[in-house]
C-alpha cells in the first residue's frame, strides 16, 4: 500500500517542462573591464545552421532581420554611447539588421518586445549605421553574438555559417 501511494504522490507534483527551444535565448554582456560594471548587452535567440543556406535563403539579402529567431533581438544600453552619429541614451532598444552579400546595415529602433521583424516600423529608427560583412575563418554553426572591448568603447560581432559582422560603439566623452 505504502508503494501505490508513494506513486500517486509522485504522479501528482510530477512537472512537464517543455524540451529545450530549438533557438534557445542567450546574451552577451560588455564591460570595460573584466569586473567593471555593464555597459550594454544584447539578448537574443541562437538559430542553428542544420546544413541550411542562411544568408540570401534562409535570411533574404536586402530585408529586415530580427537578427536571431523568435523575438527580435533586445539591446540594452547603460551608458551613452556613440552609434555612428548617433548618442544612444541608456535604454532599451531592437536591434535589426538588413544583411547584404558585402555589407550589412545595422538598425537601432525604439520599439521592443516584438516578435521578429513582422511589425518593424522604420518610423521608430533611431539609428542606423552599415558596416562590410566579412568571411568567417571557420563555419558558425549557430548565430553568435560578443561584445569585445575596444579602445573607448566596444564591438559587437555577430556571426554565422560563414560571414560576421563587426558593430562599433563607442562611449561618450564626458
Amino acid at each position: 500500500m505504502v508503494l501505490s501511494f508513494t506513486s500517486v504522490f509522485s504522479n501528482l507534483y510530477s512537472q512537464d517542462f517543455p524540451k529545450i527551444d530549438t533557438s534557445p535565448m542567450d546574451l552577451a554582456i560588455a564591460r570595460s573591464s573584466k569586473n567593471g560594471p555593464p555597459i550594454a548587452r544584447v539578448i537574443y535567440s541562437r538559430p542553428q545552421k542544420k546544413g541550411r543556406d542562411i544568408f540570401g535563403d534562409l535570411v533574404p539579402y536586402g530585408k529586415v532581420w530580427r537578427t536571431g529567431a523568435n523575438e527580435a533581438t533586445e539591446l540594452d544600453v547603460y551608458v551613452p554611447l556613440h552609434f555612428g552619429e548617433t548618442i544612444l541614451k541608456p535604454g532599451n532598444y531592437t536591434l535589426y539588421t538588413i544583411p547584404g552579400k558585402d555589407k550589412w546595415t545595422i538598425i537601432i529602433n525604439s520599439e521592443i518586445n516584438v516578435w521578429g521583424a513582422y511589425s518593424y516600423n522604420k518610423e521608430k529608427d533611431v539609428a542606423r549605421i552599415i558596416v562590410p560583412c566579412m568571411q568567417a575563418a571557420a563555419p558558425i554553426e549557430t548565430l553568435s553574438m560578443i561584445f569585445r572591448p575596444d579602445t573607448n568603447g566596444t564591438t559587437l560581432l555577430i556571426g554565422w555559417d560563414d560571414h560576421y559582422v563587426e558593430i562599433p560603439f563607442k562611449t561618450v566623452s564626458e
